[in-house]
C-alpha cells in the first residue's frame, strides 16, 4: 500500500479589529486591518511556488480578502462549511467579558447560547475533509481560527472539542498530511516556511 501524499494547507485570515481585541467573531463580517492586509500579502510570497488542486474559502470578507491577497482568490471556491463557529449570543464578546457573567464558562465545554454546538461545526468540517480527500493533489483552505482548529481535531480522529488543544494565530499557515497511512500535523501555526 502506498503512502498518501496529499497535503491540506490551512490559512487563518489576517488580523481584524475583533481578532486583536479577542472578541468572538463569526457572522459579523469585519474587514482586515492594515496589519491583517500585510499578513495576507506575506502569505502570497510563501504560497507562490505551491500548486493546489483545490482552494476553498469561507464566504466572510476577512477570509476572502486574505485568499485574494495571498494570490489564490481567482481559483478559490467559496463554501459555507468553512464559516467560523456561530457564537450566537456571544458574538462580539471576549472571553473575559463573558466571564463577568459566567466565571466558569468555557467555549469548548459549554458552547454558546443561540449558536452552533461544537458537534455541528465538526459535522461541517467533516464535509470539507471528505471533499479534500476526493481531490488528486494538495488543497488550500482559507478560514477562521476555531473552525480550522476543529477541522484539525477531526482530521486527526479526535472529537471536535479537542480543537481546544491547537492554538492558531491570525495570518498563519498550517499543514495537515500523512505519515505512512496516519493522518498527522506536518506544520503548525507558521509565519514562515
Amino acid at each position: 500500500m502506498s503512502e498518501p501524499k496529499q497535503e491540506i494547507w490551512l490559512m487563518r485570515h489576517g488580523e481584524t479589529e475583533w481578532s486583536v481585541s479577542g472578541a468572538h467573531t463569526s457572522r459579523t463580517d469585519l474587514p482586515l486591518l492594515p496589519s491583517g492586509i500585510k499578513q495576507a500579502q506575506e502569505l502570497a510570497g510563501k504560497l507562490k511556488n505551491q500548486k493546489f488542486a483545490l482552494v476553498l474559502v469561507s464566504p466572510m470578507q476577512r477570509a476572502q480578502e486574505t485568499c485574494r491577497l495571498a494570490g489564490l482568490g481567482a481559483v478559490a471556491e467559496t463554501t459555507d462549511d468553512l464559516k467560523e463557529w456561530d457564537y450566537g449570543a456571544y458574538e462580539g464578546r471576549s472571553t473575559a467579558d463573558i466571564h463577568k457573567d459566567n466565571p466558569n464558562w468555557s467555549l469548548w465545554r459549554d458552547g454558546v447560547p443561540n449558536g452552533e454546538s461544537v458537534e455541528q461545526v465538526g459535522a461541517r468540517v467533516q464535509r470539507v475533509i471528505q471533499r479534500c480527500l476526493k481531490v488528486d493533489g494538495n488543497v488550500a483552505l482559507f478560514a477562521h481560527g476555531h473552525v480550522l482548529r476543529i477541522l484539525t481535531a477531526v482530521w486527526l480522529g479526535l472529537p471536535p472539542h479537542d480543537g481546544q488543544l491547537f492554538a492558531l494565530s491570525t495570518g498563519t499557515m498550517s499543514e495537515l498530511g500523512f505519515e505512512h497511512e496516519y493522518r498527522v500535523i506536518r506544520r503548525w501555526n507558521c509565519t514562515s516556511i
